[in-house]
């Protein structure tokens, strides 16, 4: 398996005599500065995002993109804004994949494989050939959660797909079409809601929420001018790297109401 070099941001401007080199998007060659992303090297040559991008920043999973390269019988997959083009790098995008998503109430769900079974039952179809694995630009190990599922471990399914971008490769190369960001979304509401222990703190502070006590920091932050908001912006404090249990705020009338 060849190793992408994946870069965390965008060189917007190249410095003089950074090499070209050619890379062939849509079918067309073109010559981009080396070392930019996919995504940056689309808009260097003239495309325009309208759709097919998001966050640029690895999150979203809107920009998922199909290339392979020369010698290289194997396709690959990877983020646009997170994959630096490579010399004869054969691109193009997949702006969308689609699949069908079952309608539920999750309240009226009962978190068991007889759910599953009966709003995704291609999920059951899994050959375990671990296809969907390979695809995933994220590097999540879809078709152990998948398994997971079909044993009717939710918890597991919930843990090992929480970093899924829903970009839709999986599904895009499974044989047995099965729809697995979909069914790993079903998963973790399933466990959200119906497994997970209750976050105390969390109900506490709906709690306090409903009761109004932080109103009047929203009041106070609805009534400054532009520039005061800029200033309070500019001037706030951040919390100390590592982090520290003892560190408060030198202004403490903000903080966290307890009872």
């Amino acid at each position: 398996m060849p190793q992408f070099q994946y870069t965390q941001g965008d060189r917007t401007i190249v410095p003089p005599g950074t090499k070209q080199i050619p890379v062939y998007i849509m079918g067309k060659r073109y010559k981009v500065p080396e070392g930019l992303t996919i995504m940056k090297a689309l808009e260097y040559v003239g495309y325009r995002y309208i759709r097919g991008c998001g966050c640029r920043a690895g999150v979203c999973g809107a920009c998922v993109t199909v290339f392979r390269l020369a010698g290289d019988y194997r396709l690959h997959f990877g983020l646009a804004c997170q994959t630096t083009v490579q010399p004869e790098m054969y691109l193009t995008q997949i702006p969308f994949v689609p699949a069908n998503k079952a309608t539920y109430d999750i309240n009226r769900l009962k978190p068991d494989v007889y759910t599953i079974e009966k709003l995704y039952p291609e999920t059951f179809r899994c050959l375990s050939c671990n296809t969907c694995t390979k695809a995933c630009p994220m590097e999540i190990p879809v078709m152990d959660y998948i398994q997971a599922l079909v044993k009717g471990d939710i918890k597991t399914c919930a843990e090992l797909s929480h970093s899924c971008i829903m970009c839709g490769m999986c599904s895009l190369r499974c044989p047995a079409e099965i729809q697995h960001f979909h069914v790993a979304m079903l998963a973790r509401r399933l466990y959200a809601r119906h497994l997970m222990p209750k976050a105390k703190h969390l109900e506490k502070r709906v709690k306090q929420i409903k009761e109004k006590k932080f109103d009047w920091m929203l009041e106070e932050l609805m009534n400054l001018s532009e520039a005061e908001m800029k200033k309070r912006y500019a001037e706030r404090e951040w919390e100390p790297e590592p982090y520290d249990p003892n560190w408060q705020p030198k202004e403490t009338k903000y903080l966290i109401i307890e009872d």
